[in-house]
């Protein structure tokens, strides 16, 4: 795993660049963890602050008092997290993992500015925010900056999911429609509003599609319905929403919006064609609806180019409505709607007040002003850019090695490898990429898999993700792929020489 103490003068990155700040700060404060830990003689930091209980206890209090639907990651063997700085995590032992996948960290565990902000105007001030203060203003001012300019007006929530509950919202009010098209294995939050219109929830449990819901096809190149040889798959998946359109109107319903995630993450780290979304635009206008642009996991220059993941589809695509949240507040609950003012205008002709006791709080405000500060001083979106190539030319040459990568997709730090039993019929291989996501965390690297078949590996670090990371979980993905296609082969020969199927407990995958 790469080092956790500060670069040597004179080695590495530079200590006059951005991207030597953001390391530097990680490696500073892992020090002084270590440091903290070693005085108090305790090891894996087991002072009252750091761990009440042991983690058996933990697990104990855990199943007795937090709902049951409520899982955790590792389900079968969980890991006890007490620390974290940068992209690293601590468990209770003082074991370090490096942290792939947690988008909520965005500009890196604990980051020491993010915190200050936070505790000075804790001291201070926090109170809801219907009482003038100028936190809340300011940032957005600064969050409308880096958004084209017609959108402009912004409401500010706790989660995505309120983000995403109060767009559709505003798109109901804007025209009196009601119907909604969503992607299939769309997830946009947790409410009842959002389930309805989730495939990857409610198709999980007994919840039927309601009547104003409409599921167009993810426009997946690789697995789905129009793939990467097709002549025109952006046309092809836009004529799927447009025939939805048609039919919706020919029952006498009305579209009120068509919601996506800017890249499909849920759904599988799915990257829209070029095209797309203009074409998809286009058809909702014209139907009287808006598009709604959910950047909740993909936002604040996780892509590197763009701020925005749907800046990526060019300057000609300007979504109505787009949620953020996740990222936000680097940990803190924060998210925000914004829209143009003819929206919010007419939200606000409807009579009702819009009111969030939290939403937009000075503390809040403070911290996500903090975030945007950080996110361009150490140029995180050039470190996500420079980062994310590197990490995926590593993947692409993997891909080459191993019969099990049937995919890399992505852009910046948000990347998917698509497993497959057979990269010809692009079977998923949805029991290795679960066998590789444990093996990975016995090597400290924490990854998941999702996807409809849960096949695919998503890697969404924290944005100070550097190099040598990259470097360091490509090997040990390496390694892992390698025994497990040594031992499919072996069962494969075992299997054609006995010519019958295996039925021991050792044969693992099937």
């Amino acid at each position: 795993m790469p080092p956790v103490t500060p670069d040597a003068p004179g080695e590495g990155t530079p200590r006059g660049t951005a991207a030597g700040k953001a390391r530097r700060w990680g490696s500073l404060a892992r020090q002084a963890l270590a440091g903290e830990r070693e005085s108090r003689g305790a090891p894996g930091c087991r002072a009252t602050m750091c761990e009440l209980y042991s983690k058996q206890d933990t697990l104990a209090l855990r199943r007795k008092h937090i709902g049951p639907s409520c899982k955790v990651f590792f389900a079968a063997d969980p890991i006890k997290i007490v620390r974290a700085q940068g992209q690293y995590m601590f468990d209770e032992r003082g074991e370090q993992y490096l942290d792939c996948i947690n988008n909520v960290a965005h500009v890196g565990h604990c980051h020491p500015e993010v915190v200050t902000a936070a505790l000075k105007q804790m001291e201070l001030l926090n109170t809801n925010s219907r009482f003038l203060h100028d936190n809340i203003v300011e940032y957005a001012r600064r969050l409308s900056a880096t958004l084209p300019e017609t959108l402009s007006v912004c409401y500010f929530t706790n989660s995505g999911s309120e983000a995403n509950d109060l767009a559709l919202r505003l798109a109901r009010q804007f025209r009196g429609h009601q119907d909604v098209i969503t992607l299939d294995h769309a997830y946009h939050g947790h409410l009842s509003s959002l389930i309805e219109i989730s495939p990857y929830k409610f198709r999980k449990g007994k919840d039927v599609k309601k009547e104003f819901v409409h599921v167009a096809p993810t426009p997946d190149t690789y697995r789905g319905k129009y793939r990467e040889d097709h002549a025109d798959p952006a046309g092809a998946y836009a004529d799927e929403v447009k025939k939805i359109i048609e039919e919706a109107h020919n029952s006498g319903r009305k579209i009120a919006a068509f919601i996506a995630e800017s890249m499909q993450s849920c759904g599988g780290q799915i990257i829209p064609p070029a095209g797309y979304f203009q074409k998809v635009a286009e058809y909702v206008h014209r139907a009287g609806g808006v598009f709604i642009a959910d950047e909740v996991q993909v936002g604040f220059g996780r892509v590197g180019k763009h701020f925005w993941s749907f800046q990526m589809h060019g300057e000609d695509f300007v979504p109505d409505i787009v949620t953020m949240g996740k990222p936000m507040g680097n940990g803190h609950p924060m998210a925000c709607v914004v829209t143009t003012k003819e929206i919010a205008e007419a939200f606000s002709s409807s009579g009702m007040e819009y009111f969030n006791t939290y939403g937009g709080n000075p503390v809040s405000s403070a911290i996500g002003l903090a975030v945007l500060n950080v996110i361009e001083s150490e140029d995180l979106q050039g470190n996500a850019t420079r980062v994310g190539d590197y990490l995926t030319e590593l993947l692409n040459k993997q891909k080459a090695k191993h019969t099990l990568i049937g995919d890399i997709r992505g852009i910046g730090l948000f990347i998917g490898i698509d497993l497959v039993k057979d990269q010809q019929k692009r079977t998923p291989a949805t029991d290795e990429a679960e066998h590789v996501i444990y093996k990975m965390k016995e090597k400290q690297v924490l990854l998941s898999a999702d996807g409809p078949h849960r096949n695919v590996l998503k890697i969404k670090p924290p944005m100070c993700f550097t190099e040598e990371d990259a470097k360091f979980m490509v090997d040990q993905l390496d390694e892992i792929l390698t025994v497990v296609e040594e031992a499919i082969g072996a069962k494969s020969e075992s299997m054609t020489s006995e010519n019958t199927p295996c039925r021991t407990k050792n044969c693992v995958f099937t």
